[in-house]
């Protein structure tokens, strides 16, 4: 596809480079600018204090002195010219500026006016439904392509549901799959002051919302119940209680687009060959009605999560979530503080993320009234810390898939990440890259 329009300098922007999640994204930003093969050949770190951005350049460079010379723009959420004017330099912005409720829509109303495609971490379901309703329509005709939610949340949980789905092979159908969250750690773990705030923004505001309307999935056999509040997987290994993420939302978002579009969205340029393969790619996925749950090895640290799930209730009755901003360690039962952890326990940390499908072994069983499923599929994604590893490693293959396989990818609009990245291949990069996806065992289900 050929265009009139200039060349913009950048590939990449990187908006709230001196976050702490930020200089994580940096990090992993570097190692793949100018390398054999990678898309990306200029890249600009962007902010409000030009200072602390290059002492994160210095950071994320280690323990290669002096760090390469890269752009530092200003740019603050609060002006509008200045983000208008940053996005007019690039291909691409990748948002790391939370919470995405308070910060996050001038900046995507910078991106589509100006054209560029747009990439954050945002685990807020309010602000991606809001930026749905309010910037679809124009970002596709801008050719502005807007995809939330490309770090943890919800990457894993929507190829991982996807990768169970596949495995349901020939007549076999998933009912359910149920997603098990497993954070390991040597070392005890607490997430940065500025995670936290988003998560009691996030999760507060999920409390309070009415969701859009979305196509009715035709997923065979019926609903599921809710069963027990605590859950003993014994097969797993683990107690779990119910998690109010993005997770779930996210991925019906996905379904629910699939449902509209059943061999996908067309790409902006795509050739016949990717025309295929994307129709092919669909016709293997399956819908499943969808659940998260966070697990431990132990009934006491559940216990643990559902006194933070309870303060988190409380907090969302009050605006910005009352004082608790002030004293995180407190208010999170010191799941987060207000430093954030340090490189070491980061390093230390990992993910597990059990996918349990059930399901029936042949569609016609449905048909003949049975409802209880008589099969079962287990697989499990794998990965580094979630907030300051496995994010940053999803956030950069996304943008590279975006830079180097635009014109298989939507024209614009604003997209949950599964159905623009599900036909390309974001899973075997991040095989590649440390997160790993595996089939754990296919049953018979007996009654």
């Amino acid at each position: 596809m050929t265009s009139d329009l200039p060349t913009p300098p950048y590939d990449l922007i990187i908006l709230g480079a001196s976050g702490f999640t930020g200089k994580y994204v940096v990090k992993e930003a570097l190692k793949f600018l100018n390398t054999p093969s990678s898309p990306l050949t200029s890249l600009a770190l962007a902010g409000r204090n030009p200072t602390k951005i290059s002492q994160t350049l210095t950071w994320a460079a280690a323990p290669n002195p002096p760090p390469p010379s890269i752009p530092i723009l200003t740019a603050n959420t609060s002006d509008p010219h200045s983000l208008r004017r940053l996005c007019s330099q690039t291909r691409l912005v990748l948002n790391c500026v939370g919470p995405f409720r308070l910060y996050g829509e001038p900046v995507v109303a910078a991106c589509v006016e100006s054209g560029c495609d747009y990439l954050d971490i945002c685990g807020e379901p309010e602000f991606m439904e809001r930026m749905e309703a309010s910037y679809f329509e124009k970002a596709a005709e801008k050719g502005s392509l807007v995809i939330s939610a490309c770090g943890f949340d919800s990457v894993p949980a929507e190829l991982g549901v996807m990768f169970n789905s596949r495995q349901w092979e020939g007549a076999a159908v998933p009912n359910r799959v149920e997603a098990y969250l497993s954070l390991e750690s040597d070392k005890r773990i607490a997430g940065n002051f500025g995670t936290f705030e988003s998560v009691v923004l996030g999760v507060a505001n999920a409390l309070r919302r009415s969701r859009p309307k979305k196509p009715r999935l035709q997923i065979p056999g019926p609903p599921p119940s809710k069963g027990p509040i605590i859950e003993h997987q014994k097969k797993i290994g683990l107690w779990a209680v119910k998690l109010p993420s993005a997770d779930a939302i996210v991925v019906r978002r996905t379904l629910g687009a699939l449902t509209e579009n059943p061999g996908g969205l067309p790409g902006r340029n795509e050739t016949d060959e990717h025309i295929k393969k994307r129709e092919a790619f669909w016709s293997t996925v399956k819908p499943a009605h969808f659940g998260v749950k966070i697990g431990t090895k132990s009934l006491l640290g559940i216990i643990r999560i559902m006194i933070f799930g309870l303060f988190l209730g409380l907090l969302g009755l009050f605006p910005l979530g009352g004082g608790c901003f002030k004293v995180p360690s407190f208010f999170s039962v010191g799941l987060f503080r207000k430093e954030g952890p340090s490189d070491e326990e980061v390093r230390s940390a990992s993910f597990k993320m059990w996918f349990v499908g059930r399901g029936f072994s042949d569609r016609s069983l449905v048909s003949q009234g049975n409802t209880k499923p008589d099969m079962e599929i287990v697989t499990r994604v794998m990965g580094p810390e979630i907030g300051y590893l496995t994010t940053p490693i999803i956030l950069l293959q996304c943008a590279l898939i975006v830079l180097s396989q635009r014109d298989d990818l939507p024209k614009g609009g604003v997209l949950p990440a599964g159905i623009v990245f599900g036909p390309t291949d974001l899973q075997e990069r991040l095989q590649e890259n440390g997160v790993t996806f595996d089939v754990i065992s296919k049953n018979a289900i007996s009654h």
